[in-house]
């Protein structure tokens, strides 16, 4: 009866932590290696779980791992946010994707946190080891120089 409870239990943190991992695990590594570094993290988990359950903050530690695993898998960069294809209309301002590689990965992960996903300073700081001071000038950093880059791209586009 303890291993059904325990994998009840595993169950229920997975489906609570998963999102938030991986939104996290996204805004620093890009679609592809977030996902892939978000289930590395969870199966550390389920490996480590005795230990992982008893954590005073499980997700910032399994944070860590994914993060740790994403690094690895960096043998050739490629882009944070890919381009979208040729025949669909971007959501966002165009020049959004190349700006935001242009930041820091911690910018980037502020930035997208706490303006992308709605998370507040605190939520994010949590999660990045981070205090809220911390993520704030993270974010007001990232900001400025998304309006630079972007105010600087709008200007050298020519409308007809």
């Amino acid at each position: 009866m303890r291993a059904a409870t325990t994998d009840q239990e595993f169950r229920s943190y997975v489906l609570e932590a998963e999102p938030v991992l991986r939104r996290a695990l996204i805004a620093g590594f890009g679609p592809q290696r977030g996902r892939d570094a978000t289930a590395d993290a969870l199966a550390y988990a389920w490996e480590h779980w005795e230990r992982v359950r008893v954590m005073q903050n499980p997700n910032g530690y399994l944070y860590r791992v994914g993060q740790t695993a994403a690094r690895r898998s960096l043998r050739r960069p490629r882009p944070v946010f890919p381009e979208p294809p040729g025949d669909r209309v971007p959501l966002v301002e165009p020049g959004l994707p190349k700006a935001l590689e242009k930041l820091s990965p911690r910018q980037r992960q502020a930035v997208t946190l706490v303006h992308g996903y709605g998370w507040t300073h605190k939520e994010a700081a949590d999660l990045l080891g981070l205090s809220s001071s911390a993520v704030q000038n993270h974010v007001e950093r990232g900001l400025a120089k998304l309006r630079a880059s972007l105010k600087a791209s709008i200007g050298s586009v020519d409308y007809v």
